[in-house]
């Protein structure tokens, strides 16, 4: 079994302790310690998710949304084709430093019943290189999973910043000021996504905002705009009309990352495997 090259665990040492994690739990679940299916999709319904969050919101969270509106962040795993697009566009908009990555995609390969690889050479950048041929007799599946902040409605990285630069905006944003910010990467301990680094040349936090400036200008993000597959979304859920809440009102698989860790993401995804823990 092998454990992803390079992904956006930001920076070189990126990514191990995720690795270790991963490595023990399909241990697990190969073992038959962990029941289920490695290959079913994740079964969770949207509504579930999205009662657990609103109610956050309504119940005194870490923040309650005066600007009347849940922005969400979609991702369709069976539409991203590895193509590496939506990170270009990002590193472009944010002059974001090499080796460093505000969002990233993975791939995941699963030879056989037992064998999942994963790997995001550069953060897949410039996407994938081809696979060898498979061994004769060997099923193969793979799929492509684009990670990013999950703007959390209950941010870890909040509540251990010592010095308020990261905070949630009224707009339900997980941001940082870098005028604040002192470097001390607590934040970066913090987030169970591994979605922040320190900036080598700022010295302070830095992660993905989904485009809050362009959002705030009535703007899509940009990886959102430049995904040539619509498989990344982004929209206000409570607007009616929005791509987003068409999808999450439907009655089918939607899952958010590491749900037991409490952090109620707002980056939901659609056709999520059991692979991506």
């Amino acid at each position: 079994m092998a454990a992803r090259t390079a992904s956006g665990g930001n920076g070189p040492e990126g990514g191990r302790d995720a690795d270790l994690r991963r490595r023990g739990f399909l241990r697990l679940v190969l073992s038959g310690a962990v029941g289920g299916s490695l290959l079913l999709v994740i079964p969770m319904g949207a509504a579930r998710l999205l009662s657990g969050a609103q109610e956050d919101e309504e119940g005194g969270g870490t923040s309650n949304n005066p600007a009347g509106r849940r922005y969400v962040f979609v991702v369709d795993v069976t539409r991203c084709i590895g193509c590496g697009t939506c990170c270009v566009a990002d590193r472009n908009e944010f002059m974001v430093p090499d080796g460093y990555y505000r969002t990233w995609v993975e791939r995941y390969v699963i030879e056989g019943l037992d064998e999942v690889h994963v790997d995001s050479p550069q953060g897949g950048l410039n996407g994938f290189a081809q696979l060898p041929e498979a061994c004769p007799g060997v099923a193969r599946d793979l799929f492509f999973v684009p990670k990013l902040c999950n703007m959390c409605a209950r941010p870890s990285c909040v509540q251990v910043c010592p010095v308020g630069a990261t905070f949630r905006s009224r707009e339900g944003f997980v941001l940082v000021d870098a005028k604040r910010c002192v470097g001390c990467a607590y934040c970066v301990e913090a987030c169970p996504y591994s979605a922040r680094f320190l900036h080598p040349l700022h010295k302070t936090a830095s992660k993905c905002t989904w485009c809050f400036h362009r959002v705030h200008k009535g703007l899509e993000p940009v990886c959102v705009r430049a995904c040539p597959t619509g498989a990344r979304m982004f929209g206000d859920l409570d607007d009616p009309d929005s791509e987003v809440g068409r999808l999450l009102s439907r009655p089918e698989a939607v899952a958010v990352l590491k749900p037991e860790m409490g952090n109620k993401p707002s980056l939901y995804y659609l056709g999520l495997r059991r692979e991506v823990i």
